[in-house]
C-alpha cells in the first residue's frame, strides 16, 4: 500500500486505511477523509507542503505530515 503523500499529481484514489490517534485520526475524519472515499491530488506547492485535494467535490489543502497518515489504492 502507498500512502497520500506519495500520490502523484492528476491522480485519483481510493482510501483504504487512516492512520494516526485520537485527534489527530478525528480531525483528518471532520475534513471528509474517510475510509473508501475518492481523493484526487491537485496540486503539490513549490516546496512540496501542502497539498491541494480535491474530496468529496470540495478542494482540501494539507500538510503532508498528515497526508503520511492516510493510505490509498490506485
Amino acid at each position: 500500500m502507498s500512502t497520500l503523500k506519495e500520490v502523484k499529481v492528476g491522480k485519483t484514489v481510493r482510501v483504504t486505511k487512516l492512520g494516526g490517534e485520537g485527534a489527530l485520526k478525528r480531525r483528518i475524519m471532520d475534513m471528509g477523509i474517510t475510509k473508501g472515499v475518492e481523493i484526487t491530488v491537485r496540486k503539490v506547492a513549490p516546496l512540496g507542503d501542502p497539498i491541494e485535494l480535491t474530496v468529496r467535490g470540495y478542494e482540501l489543502s494539507i500538510r503532508k505530515a498528515d497526508a503520511a497518515l492516510i493510505e490509498v489504492e490506485m
